[in-house]
């Protein structure tokens, strides 16, 4: 066992010692993500030469996560760049001619993204009859407007009340149920169908929040995410392209993959031991002093370092930020990350030899008859497929062949995820056969499905607000510590970035490609006067 001595300068100022003046600022990355990498990317652009990302899994991507199968290329991450206007998703795509042979039909501007907005949307029910088209669109338009109520609450500070609980779940089903049986035009059996459907659009509605209901997003905050104006896209050749047009300018000898961390050791500003057992890092120099943050390897390796940007889920930081941070996070950061919320979202690929849909069907919504007065999406295990809310259709077929593309999300994917292939394959093919009413649907030929929540290295999708949390917490959980401000302490020792500690655009692609450059900005502007010209 070897003891490791961390000291800090005497220099009232960090910045003006050695840290200066002797050798670049070392810089680690942990995550491998679209944050990571760039974060990463700008640091090396602006002349920092020591910088070292450490990924825990085999690859490179973190959610964004592309499965080419013969000619077709299917996500189980990340699938849409979510508006294109001022998007640095979307100019990254286009500028390097990703999105070439995006069809019409994959450019949507629905608020609901398909895969395709050509076509019908088909809503089944469970006695195998297809939902009225006008009954559709009637009950549409409605939902659509009480949606559009649940951004008034931020936007317009409008007051919650506690009937609500302050749930955008509970208010929309309240609000819609309210109006669908005071409608004196509808007889009783639309009626029901319309209370129905509440419930599936809400299942959509948790699928996209990545939340387990819509009942445990927040009502007053919902209106502070933000959406970029202009049409989703589909990048047909995989999203995986702009994660490797990120790590393109990144040299191989920086990224560290399978490389998981167990503890960052921060705040040395006074002299620490700190014993390790790796005897490669056992040669020390003089330089070595002076570092006031330790990375621990779970390979038992100690990484000294000035800088440490941790972009790993919340998901990692709900289930680990205790034995990952020595010392611990201060309250206010523990609170944000307990309160703000993350739940699994999980795609289900099905392929067929031919498709049993006609040809007008974009999707398949499952919609529970039974459903009409439910209170609650949540569903004893045996029952987890309930909580499927719609099959897509893939398209076009020149590309994917015959796919359908399924959702869930919540409790009940984490028990889909622990079923094999073969039964939730066969699983889903009941379920289509039932809602069809076509008895012969065949098994698919393949299955290809995520498992984000079981997978120790993301335990989840993205984040929402929660209720009870605010755009504050996402805020806390992004600012860097040390808290204090000290003239012998060196600043922002350990930084934050991920989707999940970006304010307007958490949840999204471009939110943690922004909050990478975010970070990446902080240090370059600490160091504007002693680094060398940017690239």
């Amino acid at each position: 066992m070897q003891s490791c001595e961390i000291s800090a300068d005497s220099t009232d100022d960090p910045l003006s010692s050695g840290l200066r003046r002797k050798r670049q600022p070392r810089i680690v990355v942990i995550g491998a993500g679209l944050a990571g990498l760039s974060a990463t990317k700008s640091l090396l652009e602006n002349g920092f030469t020591d910088v070292t990302i450490l990924e825990a899994s085999d690859r490179i991507g973190g959610r964004v996560q592309s499965v080419k199968l013969e000619n077709a290329t299917f996500e189980l991450g990340a699938t849409w760049i979510h508006g294109s206007n001022g998007n640095p998703v979307y100019h990254l795509a286009e500028d390097n001619g990703l999105l070439e042979e995006t069809t019409d039909g994959e450019r949507s501007v629905g608020r609901i993204s398909l895969y395709s907005k050509n076509g019908v949307a088909y809503h089944l029910t469970n006695s195998g009859q297809r939902i009225p088209k006008d009954v559709v669109e009637e009950f549409s338009d409605l939902y659509n407007e009480v949606y559009n109520l649940t951004q008034e609450f931020f936007q317009s500070g409008k007051p919650v009340n506690a009937e609500s609980k302050n749930s955008v779940g509970i208010f929309t089903r309240d609000v819609v149920r309210k109006r669908i049986k005071a409608d004196p035009d509808d007889p009783e059996t639309i009626k029901r169908l319309k209370l129905a459907m509440i419930q599936q659009y809400l299942k959509v509605e948790s699928c996209e929040s990545s939340s387990h209901s819509m009942d445990e997003v927040s009502l007053s905050e919902f209106g502070e995410w933000t959406e970029i104006p202009g049409a989703h896209h589909i990048i047909p050749c995989g999203f995986i392209k702009i994660v490797e047009i990120l790590a393109h300018s990144v040299p191989d000898s920086v990224i560290q993959l399978n490389k998981p961390i167990k503890c960052i050791h921060w705040n040395q500003s006074v002299s620490k031991k700190i014993e390790h057992v790796a005897d490669h890092n056992s040669d020390r120099t003089e330089e070595d002093v002076g570092y006031h943050v330790l990375v621990e390897c779970e390979d038992c390796e100690f990484i000294p370092a000035d800088h440490v940007i941790v972009t790993v889920s919340l998901g990692v930081l709900k289930k680990h930020h205790e034995s990952m941070f020595h010392p611990g996070l201060p309250e206010e950061k523990v609170m944000a990350i307990q309160k703000l919320g993350i739940s699994t979202t999980d795609k289900i690929f099905l392929e067929f030899e031919d498709p049993f849909w006609s040809p007008e069907c974009n999707s398949i919504q499952f919609v529970w008859e039974d459903e009409a007065e439910s209170e609650s999406l949540t569903y004893p295990e045996e029952m987890w497929y309930k909580k499927i809310c719609s099959f897509d259709v893939l398209y076009p077929p020149e590309r994917y062949g015959y796919v359908l593309s399924g959702w869930i999300c919540g409790e009940e994917a984490l028990i889909m995820e622990k079923y094999d292939d073969e039964t939730v394959a066969e699983t889903c093919t009941e379920m289509l056969r039932k809602f069809t009413g076509n008895p012969n649907i065949p098994k698919p030929r393949r299955i290809l499905r995520s498992s984000w929540g079981s997978n120790p290295n993301f335990r989840g999708s993205y984040s929402y607000t929660q209720v009870g949390s605010s755009g504050a917490d996402v805020e806390k959980l992004a600012k860097p510590l040390p808290y204090t401000e000290s003239s012998k302490t060196v600043p922002m020792q350990v930084m934050f970035s991920g989707e999940a500690t970006h304010r307007k655009y958490y949840s999204t692609t471009h939110g943690a490609l922004l909050s990478g450059q975010r970070e990446a900005a902080h240090l370059i502007e600490m160091y504007q006067d002693v680094l060398p010209c940017g690239n």
